[in-house]
């Protein structure tokens, strides 16, 4: 039932929040493993088709770095490890304020999709993305792979 509701539920949250010009934050992860691979996910609800980085809100009185680490931990399972701050965001998308935190940690774990937000987690190549890369992700992976300049907007 859940599943039925959720994507309606992000759809009406989304314009809500649109309307009101209600400022949110919230936070990114790059996540690598071992071999260097990145973490992507792809989301039940919004757009489905694009890998995107992990994350979520950030809640009222939670440090950014909490909410990373509690973000990877509640969608993927994933521990996050040597977890650092590299950059902070604005995003004007779709009427909202948003600012956006992004981290980078490394895991140990393999991901297991909560199944309730995440329809897939899975690690991936720098070199071998999946053509459904959303642009922010890929314009933050360019960036920090330094092959592009590093922008203040999301």
């Amino acid at each position: 039932m859940l599943r039925l509701i959720l994507p309606f539920a992000y759809r009406m949250r989304r314009r809500a929040m649109a309307l009101l010009r209600w400022r949110t934050r919230g936070v990114k992860l790059l996540v690598f493993n071992r071999d260097g691979r990145v973490l992507l996910v792809r989301h039940r609800y919004g757009r489905s088709d694009l890998h995107m980085l992990p994350g979520g809100g950030i809640a009222r009185g939670e440090a950014p770095e909490l909410a990373a680490a509690r973000e990877l931990r509640e969608e993927t399972g994933c521990v996050a490890r040597a977890l650092t701050m590299v950059a902070r965001y604005e995003s004007r998308a779709e009427g909202r304020r948003d600012t956006v935190f992004l981290f980078t940690a490394r895991t140990e774990e393999m991901p297991v999709p909560d199944g309730r937000e995440l329809a897939e987690a899975t690690f991936h190549p720098l070199d071998a993305l999946p053509p459904t890369v959303s642009p922010a992700t890929r314009r933050r992976i360019d960036e920090w792979q330094g092959r592009r300049e590093r922008s203040l907007d999301w």
